[in-house]
């Protein structure tokens, strides 16, 4: 598989650890869909009211379907969050920019309406390898 980051002046620079776009060719793809931040263990919601705490959750959850897959982080090309409150973005792109050393896959970061029983965040995303 062949992933090639596109970077264009054509188009306003990253506002933080993500990418204008990815290209894949050929390879494997993988779909995960949007990761709450749930214990695996216990089926329960995680930092009750912490962001910080409740995206280190959600990328442990999306890490381990990726590993269960053969892949890691760098094989992600496309990551959408969803944020209940638009002022957590800063703990959260720190967070998230832990987890890619090197171009870091596109993305898109919204707020919605409302999460149901207190979550604060949910990250859905792509992979090819």
């Amino acid at each position: 598989m062949k992933r090639t980051i596109v970077k264009t002046a054509g188009a306003p620079a990253p506002l933080g650890p993500y990418s204008q776009g990815v290209l894949v060719e050929g390879g494997r793809t993988l779909y995960i869909a949007g990761q709450l931040p749930i214990d695996p263990q216990t089926g329960s919601l995680v930092g009750d009211g912490d962001i910080r705490i409740q995206t280190e959750r959600v990328l442990d959850n999306i890490g381990a379907i990726l590993q269960e897959a053969g892949m890691g982080f760098n094989d992600l090309v496309k990551i959408g969050i969803f944020l209940a409150n638009f002022d957590d973005f800063g703990d959260v792109n720190e967070i998230y920019g832990r987890r890619f050393t090197d171009s870091p896959p596109a993305r898109t970061t919204v707020q919605t309406a409302n999460f149901p029983m207190g979550f604060l965040i949910e990250i859905d995303a792509i992979a090819a390898a």
